[in-house]
């Protein structure tokens, strides 16, 4: 009995150590007592919670973060300008009714009367119309002033206007020409190629045979075929040995300019009336150099005069952006390169 009592006091004793330590670490909630809740047993498998750990606490905001009167001091302050006249108009705007402004916006104020023909929307096209007609006004004299003080640029000092003096421009213009001509005759002659069923070699024949009795030109008849053309002009042509081909020929009639040895200009494959013929003539002895640039221009009825031609680089950029400096260098141009 007594070993008994002593096993139950030993019993007691560690069961109160244990209860003590669990005691510790208890948490405020009632343990449930294993008589009410004896369905799970002993061996129950149960996850205990993680302990709730003390938050820190958070930092004011409002006392960390910066005032706005802060912020706006520590950044730059950017002065902007006051608004005028040159950023209230963006820079690639035309201004206003000049001609640039009127090109860009005529149509859309027409348009705009025409959909809306209000009073207001009408007669403000009409008045922009008139603006454009002032202008080219004023510029229409100061174009006649200019014009009729410079002889380099009045057209009537090169060709008359009037019906007389135009009518003596011909006539001298005709002179001029004729005698090009037979300069030209005196060095070249004309190799005409022709087939003897071409209708066409037929009517040129005749206009190649005038210019032989008026200029003295020699006409330097071949055959393609071999055969005479029906109307007995040129009898006394030469038969084709391959200068057709060396030469181009694919349509006849064929004529060129020829100079001997070996100078060769073409003229056409095609019918030409006189007047075209001795055009193309007096344009190719030009060219050829066979008659002068001033004596040709004479040959037009046009007055010899010096041309604005300069020379490739003679004009520099900076002198092209001044009216006053190009005017200068086109002037000393024309007289250093022109004919008298």
């Amino acid at each position: 009995m007594n070993r008994n009592y002593a096993l139950l006091l030993i019993l007691l004793t560690w069961m109160f150590q244990v209860s003590s330590a669990c005691g510790d670490e208890a948490v405020a909630e009632p343990e449930v007592s294993y008589f009410a809740d004896k369905q799970r047993g002993w061996f129950w498998y149960e996850v205990l919670p993680e302990p709730v750990l003390g938050k820190k606490p958070e930092p004011d905001l409002l006392k960390s973060a910066p005032s706005q009167s802060e912020t706006n001091d520590k950044q730059p302050k950017v002065e902007v300008p006051p608004p005028t006249q040159a950023t209230q108009i963006p820079p690639d705007e035309p201004a206003p009714l000049s001609s640039a402004w009127l090109r860009k916006n005529m149509e859309s104020y027409l348009n705009q009367a025409i959909d809306d023909p209000s009073h207001e929307n009408v007669a403000a096209f009409y008045y922009l119309q008139r603006v454009m007609m002032d202008k080219a006004e004023r510029f229409t004299n100061a174009a006649r002033y200019v014009v009729m003080s410079d002889p380099q640029l009045d057209e009537t000092v090169r060709r008359p206007i009037a019906t007389y003096a135009a009518n003596e421009a011909n006539h001298q213009a005709s002179v001029a020409a004729e005698r090009a001509l037979k300069d030209i005759a005196g060095q070249a002659g004309i190799l005409f190629f022709f087939r003897s069923d071409c209708a066409y070699c037929h009517v040129q024949a005749p206009i190649l045979s005038m210019l032989e009795r008026a200029y003295g030109f020699k006409v330097y008849a071949v055959s393609l075929d071999g055969l005479p053309m029906p109307n007995g002009l040129f009898g006394n042509f030469k038969l084709d040995r391959g200068q057709a081909a060396l030469l181009g020929v694919e349509q006849t009639p064929a004529m060129f300019l020829m100079k001997p040895p070996k100078k060769i200009v073409p003229l056409s494959q095609g019918v030409l009336s006189l007047e075209e013929m001795t055009g193309r003539i007096l344009l190719a002895g030009k060219e050829a150099g066979w008659i002068d640039p001033s004596q040709y221009q004479t040959t037009q009825g046009i007055r010899s005069t010096p041309m604005l031609l300069p020379t490739a680089g003679s004009i520099s950029p900076t002198t092209a952006q001044d009216p006053l400096s190009l005017i200068q260098a086109l002037q000393n141009s024309a007289q250093f390169g022109s004919n008298p």
